[in-house]
């Protein structure tokens, strides 16, 4: 049976972390070079994910300027607002882990 996905992958640096009750969210930079007039410059993207479970433990662990490698699925979002419909998407984490701790540090 053919099975439909809609999935990330992310390398980068943690720039926060925000820990709830049972949820954790994950601000993560991913860099790309782009040209600018004939120039090349570093575009850097924030990502915001979602992480619950497990993947929230570790993301708990993880602090700012660390590099991780985390993978998960998109999931589309909408609500209502002052009679206005929001759209938005969610980055969902299956997998989270601390490739290299800031400050050279064992990611252990």
């Amino acid at each position: 049976m053919p099975r439909n996905i809609a999935e990330f992958r992310i390398i980068g640096q943690v720039g926060g972390v925000d820990a709830k009750d049972k949820v954790t969210y994950v601000n993560v930079a991913s860099n790309y070079n782009r040209q600018v007039d004939g120039e090349w410059q570093e575009d850097t993207h924030w990502n915001r994910v979602t992480c619950f479970g497990r993947c929230a433990e570790y993301a708990g662990n993880a602090g700012k300027g660390d590099m991780v490698h985390i993978t998960g699925r998109v999931r589309q979002t909408s609500y209502e607002r002052e009679g206005a419909t929001i759209y938005g998407t969610d980055l969902v984490a299956d997998s989270f882990s601390v490739l290299n701790r800031a400050g050279g540090g064992d990611a252990g």
